[in-house]
């Protein structure tokens, strides 16, 4: 309970208490606001800390868990005790009237390969006749290390990349003709980690800050013809857009399951026995503003958990404000999968639209909006709020139809 009358259908209760970045106008300074309801709490206002008078949730996620744990502890206890409601309530502000911003500064970002839903309809559609999982699928979370400097704030123009991709057999340059999109979540870390020491399974929690949602934008043309030997490249780097919101893992706790049952045994170091992290969340992806898909990111076969204990299981250094995504969510049903690709099974079965058009990849003025919700432990539902993008021509291009 608090003493705000929130309404219920944010999504942005007493349990969740999200952190973003926001301004009151454009000048302004950007700071650190936690969601609750329709409003936003100014925390360098409320509490006089610089360390939420930076413009980014780096510093404050950088003190670690038990700064972590005290700050929601005395946000909560300031929400829920009318005692403090004369000292908080000037510094609640109708969210409809602040402009958020990028909530972290990205230092590294890895996605993943982690859904076997996914990876199966890939492996089905361009490896025929041959098994559907590559040999080493289940043995060890597979991902690619991407561009940080192009991971950017939802809301973002999604401007259509131009590179290399075969017509006929041969080479040729122009904007992508197979634009997508793929649905995914994302991880953000608050705590660095020694170059040369891994980061044990176990101690997820003590490193990773909160979640926040991501949409990886894939020009599926580029990456085909540039995927081999080396992987994605151009294909992928050009934009990558998350949330605004970033909700704290210490939120998640009633959403947390077991992931589903492996069948090949684990390495000592990916063993979640006794650590499951599986996250059950409700995704939805909408194609101007008809839902395609509702991927369910508890099946994902390797967790979040297990990602960071690969990622660094070769001495490979964590800095505040990594992120890591768990590759493309999808289910084993048709209207669970989470790009483009595989909802048009490679442009084979085109998607129709309620307004008559079909589409097998992303048109210009196109516009995908991925939201998320996660049980809470008091019953309700809370909300990751929504990772959004419209297609724009490429440079010197007219928009398509």
């Amino acid at each position: 309970m608090t003493w705000l009358d929130l309404p219920e259908s944010t999504g942005f209760g007493i349990t969740n208490l999200p952190y973003g970045i926001f301004v009151t106008e454009p000048s302004g300074t950007p700071r650190t606001g936690v969601a609750i309801g329709d409003h936003v709490l100014d925390l360098a206002g409320v509490t006089g800390d610089p360390v939420h008078a930076t413009g980014s949730l780096n510093a404050f996620m950088a003190e670690g868990p038990e700064s972590w744990a005290s700050t929601r502890s005395m946000i909560t206890e300031w929400l829920t005790d009318p005692a403090h409601q004369q000292r908080v309530t000037p510094h609640l502000l109708p969210i409809d009237s602040v402009t958020l911003r990028m909530p972290f500064e990205v230092a590294d970002y890895v996605d993943f390969y982690s859904s076997r839903d996914h990876a199966e309809n890939l492996g089905r559609m361009f490896r025929p006749g041959s098994p559907a999982l590559t040999p080493n699928w289940k043995h060890l979370p597979i991902g690619y290390h991407g561009r940080a400097g192009t991971v950017q704030l939802s809301g973002t123009p999604v401007t259509r990349p131009q590179g290399q991709y075969l017509t006929d057999g041969t080479p040729a340059f122009g904007p992508s003709r197979r634009l997508d999109i793929e649905a995914e979540v994302g991880f953000v870390v608050g705590v660095p980690s020694e170059l040369g020491t891994p980061v044990p399974l176990h101690d997820f929690p003590s490193y990773v800050f909160g979640v926040c949602l991501v949409n990886d934008w894939s020009a599926r043309d580029l990456q085909a013809w540039e995927y081999v030997p080396l992987g994605p490249f151009l294909g992928k780097s050009f934009l990558t857009s998350v949330s605004p919101w970033v909700v704290p893992l210490a939120a998640l706790s009633a959403a947390v399951v077991k992931p589903p049952a492996r069948d090949e045994p684990l390495l000592p170091y990916l063993d979640d026995t006794d650590a499951a992290w599986g996250l059950d969340l409700s995704m939805e992806v909408r194609l101007n503003g008809s839902i395609v898909s509702r991927p369910p990111f508890r099946g994902m076969y390797w967790t979040a958990a297990q990602q960071l204990a690969h990622m660094t299981v070769n001495g490979a250094s964590l800095r505040t404000g990594d992120l890591y995504a768990s590759g493309t969510v999808s289910g084993p049903a048709p209207d669970e999968r989470g790009s483009l690709i595989e909802l048009s099974w490679n442009g084979a079965e085109p998607l129709t639209l309620p307004d008559g058009s079909t589409r097998t990849f992303l048109h210009d003025g196109d516009e995908v909006t991925i939201t998320a919700t996660a049980p809470a432990p008091d019953g309700s539902t809370l909300s990751f709020g929504h990772v959004t993008g419209r297609i724009h021509p490429a440079p010197g291009a007219p928009v398509s139809d």
